[in-house]
Formats: structure tokens, sequence, C-alpha cells
């Protein structure tokens, strides 16, 4: 069932066009760096930009996995440029960041899923920009624990993997992903003593109660950071929109999510996983 009513006004921003904002785009464009801001059309990049942040993504802009939510490519991805932890790091250099986020594509096609970049990448900006605090948000890597490790063995502050949704509407909308196996690696890296962080849309035909079990499934795996947003559909091509959940019921979540214990519950239509992140680590300080 799709909404036939136009988006309502709670969803509808404005784009500001400072001069932080251009020459943001302009720095992550002369360092040919891929950005999920631009890549999955997230509706927070001008804000986020012109605040001078952004959530660069590694490992190209082509997924292995068609997730039927998400607008980045998917395909057959290029080789992996050896190149890109220095290029990535040198720009949170320029950009002054005192706080980075990263994230990648999936990478199936490779033996290590793109692990050893991942370290590098994080390990390289920490060289680079002493003192900075890093948010990773990571694919499942099949589940493969010792692939995981390698990230966490970087020393990121904090490690993201999403749930994206409820456990009944899992299959339809995620590409390979399985629920359970998702809640396993963020157990996992609560387990070796990282933030765990997760989160997921609505919009989607989920029912209240299933929220909630699914931040109780988060809450007793170890997630500290619980996020909610709405879905909004990047294309004719991907999921139409069930439901425009109300700023009003996205409240209730986030106390509902303090109450269960969570550190952190960031709940609203505009949310994304990685928007005003830096907040997150203020937060667990």
């Amino acid at each position: 069932m799709q909404i036939k009513t136009r988006k309502p006004d709670w969803l509808k921003i404005q784009l500001p066009n400072t001069s932080d904002y251009k020459w943001m785009h302009q720095t992550i464009r002369d360092n040919k760096l891929h950005t999920i801001c631009t890549s999955g059309k997230c509706p927070n990049s001008a804000e986020c930009w012109a605040a001078g942040t952004a959530t660069f993504m590694i490992l190209g802009d082509i997924c292995t996995r068609a997730c039927k939510f998400c607008n980045v490519k998917t395909g057959k991805p290029l080789a992996v440029d050896v190149k890109e932890p220095v290029r990535i790091a040198r720009s949170i250099q320029i950009m002054k960041l005192k706080h980075a986020v990263i994230t990648s594509v999936d990478r199936d096609d490779l033996e290590d899923g793109g692990s050893d970049i991942w370290k590098k990448t994080i390990l390289k900006v920490k060289e680079m920009n002493p003192g900075i605090t890093q948010e990773v948000l990571i694919p499942d890597f099949n589940g493969l624990h010792h692939l995981i490790k390698n990230i966490i063995d970087a020393g990121p502050e904090v490690i993201s993997h999403n749930l994206e949704t409820v456990r009944r509407i899992t299959p339809i909308i995620r590409s390979r992903a399985k629920y359970d196996l998702s809640l396993d690696v963020l157990r996992f890296i609560a387990d070796n003593g990282i933030v765990a962080k997760t989160g997921i849309m609505l919009g989607l035909g989920e029912k209240e109660e299933e929220v909630i079990e699914t931040m109780q499934d988060a809450f007793s795996a170890g997630v500290k950071v619980f996020t909610i947003g709405q879905y909004l559909q990047p294309s004719k091509e991907h999921l139409p929109v069930y439901e425009y959940v109300t700023p009003e019921q996205f409240a209730k979540y986030e106390k509902i999510g303090l109450e269960m214990g969570f550190k952190y519950v960031e709940s609203g239509p505009m949310v994304r996983s990685s928007y005003h992140a830096e907040k997150h680590i203020n937060a667990l300080k």
C-alpha cells in the first residue's frame, strides 16, 4: 500500500546555500571521495555539510547487495583503491573535523569483505588527525567475527551496524542480510568493549509492538545508541512508503527507548543513523 498524499510539512526541509556547504562539496569532489550523503540521497546532507560534517563512504560507490530501500548503486564493484585511507584522512584533516563518520558499501566480492581497508582507514585517520573521534557504520561481513574483530582492533569509539527494520520486514527489504545475524554482529561489538549503535526506519508497515520488540532485542544485544527515522522512497524503483509516522510517535519511541536503558536515543522523522553523530560521542562521556 503506497501513500497517495504529499509529504507532510514536518518532512519539508530548506536547503542552505552557505559558503561552508559549497566548500565541503568542493573538498569532497576534489579528493575524489564518496559520501553516503549523496549516494544515499540523505535529506540532511545540506544541513550537515553546512555545519562541517559528512559521512564518508569507502570501498567505492557500488554495492554487491541490492536492498530495496537503499539508493546506493548495485553491481560489480571496481578494484579496491589502496590510496583511499590516505585520501579520507587528508580530507578530514583539511576539513578540521573533530568527529568523523565512515561507512562503506557491502563488498561480498572480496575475501575479507573489505575489512583490511576498513582497518587501514581508521588507523590512518587517527595518525593524521590526533585527538579525533570516529564512528564507523559497518556491513555485516556475513557474520564472520574475525573480520569484524579487525575493525574493532583499530579502535574506533563507536561501531554501528543497522538493523534497518523489524524482524518481520527484514527479508522483504534487506538483500542477503538476516535479522538475527545483525543482532549477533552488534552483540560481538558490544562484548568486545566498543560502543555498539544501531538504527531502524519507520514507515514500511511495521507495528508499534514490533518496533518496541526490535528495541528490546538491540538493548539485550548490548547496544547503547539507537536511532529511528522515517523511510523516504529514493526513487520509483524502490519500496513505496507505507506510512508517514508522526513526530509525536517518534517522541514516544524515544521516551520508551530511554526508559528501556539506552544511553542515547535519537528518534525523529528526519533522523538518519549518522545524523548529529557527534552528539552520541558527547552523550557517552
